[in-house]
């Protein structure tokens, strides 16, 4: 009973997904309550936005090691229980008595909530036909985009009317709800092909995916020097706070859900390079626009949503590269291709933090510009030669 395919368990699908929104939130949320966190357990700005620098620094070591090592266990085991720690440890941290509290549940439950995202990809894959492995992989994906689309605004409006302990209580129940619905809808008896060390070696070889890596690396840490900060950096420069910061996290998480919605209807016609290319023009579009306009709250708005309808899609397609790249190493890649996220989001937030702390708010915006412009032409360095 526990091995017959997925379409015998609706909501499998959405269970993985749902658990992604859990994922992203957890590792969003303090990018959208900087200023609350900041206060409430009196450090600075900047020794708030270690929480993102230090949790980033463990996620990029800890995805290619979990892959490793725990890539013989059940899939629906391991998930639930990655879920189970995010809940219990996020709902710990609305307890916290002090910094130095919540920075150790922080990295302890991104230690282990590194393993979801890439192992619930996939997962994604086992428990539907082949002929719907894409859209059900690009589905299970969407719950980061929800995150940034629902989750972070909401993060930031319960932070600032109730306070940042509510907001991680909010983040510990639903991951409660995603632990539920995950076991209880997703089938059990499933197991990935082992990974091994010389897979590492294999990767480190194709020269595609090694540029496709340095791709990931630096847009997003272009978009983190900002990202990290955005919430003090909108208040700073426009004077305004609360609804209108919660409001600027609402376009980019918005436009970012679009951005993936318009994505998955033409990269089948128009190929991942090119539908990469569009999209990773788009944020530095936005970027640059951000750094222009900065001080002007509706043109850095307008600049945000541009910047978001393409973040959420580059980043698909940056999986989809990497899986044609290297077909049997696809679980691997992906897995690496999260360690070189969060390498980027490390990079980005300790250079925003350094800007940030020595009031250099307006250069923030360009220097994210020259990361993803970098990012932009290491793109065009990997056009494929049908595409010439």
């Amino acid at each position: 009973m526990e091995n017959r395919p997925a379409a015998t368990r609706r909501f499998a699908p959405t269970a993985l997904m749902l658990g992604n929104v859990v994922t992203g939130c957890a590792v969003l949320a303090p990018a959208g309550m900087l200023k609350e966190l900041s206060e409430g357990l009196s450090v600075s700005i900047q020794t708030a936005g270690l929480l993102i620098t230090f949790g980033a620094i463990v996620l990029c070591v800890g995805s290619p090691i979990t892959a490793w090592l725990t890539s013989r266990i059940e899939r629906r085991t391991l998930l639930a229980v990655t879920l189970a720690v995010m809940a219990a440890t996020n709902i710990a941290s609305a307890f916290a008595p002090d910094y130095a509290s919540l920075l150790a549940l922080r990295l302890a439950m991104l230690a282990i909530g590194v393993i979801y995202t890439p192992q619930a990809a996939g997962t994604a894959a086992m428990i539907v036909p082949e002929t719907r492995r894409g859209s059900t992989i690009a589905y299970v994906f969407l719950g980061w985009s929800l995150a940034a689309a629902v989750g972070l605004p909401l993060i930031t409006l319960a932070a600032h009317r109730y306070g940042w302990r509510v907001a991680y209580g909010g983040i510990g129940v639903l991951g409660v709800v995603s632990f539920l619905l995950l076991t209880w809808r997703l089938p059990g008896g499933l197991f990935g092909v082992p990974v091994q060390l010389r897979t590492w070696l294999d990767l480190a070889r194709n020269r595609l995916v090694v540029l496709l890596l340095l791709i990931t690396t630096l847009y997003m840490a272009g978009q983190f020097v900002i990202f990290t900060f955005m919430g003090p950096l909108v208040t700073r420069l426009t004077g305004t706070e609360g609804d209108a910061v919660g409001l600027i996290f609402a376009l980019y998480g918005l436009f970012g859900f679009l951005g993936v919605a318009l994505a998955t209807r033409i990269v089948d016609g128009w190929g991942a390079y090119r539908t990469s290319l569009l999209f990773l023009t788009l944020v530095l579009a936005g970027v640059a626009g951000w750094a222009l306009s900065a001080g002007n709250y509706l043109l850095m708005a307008i600049s945000v949503a541009v910047w978001g309808s393409g973040f959420a899609s580059t980043n698909s397609m940056q999986q989809v590269r990497l899986v044609a790249a290297a077909p049997p190493l696809a679980s691997a890649s992906v897995a690496l291709n999260t360690s070189f996220l969060y390498i980027g989001q490390a990079i980005g937030s300790a250079v925003g933090a350094v800007l940030y702390g020595r009031d250099l708010i307006y250069g923030s915006g360009y220097v994210a510009t020259a990361f993803v412009a970098l990012a932009l032409l290491t793109v065009i360095a990997t056009r494929p030669r049908q595409a010439r």
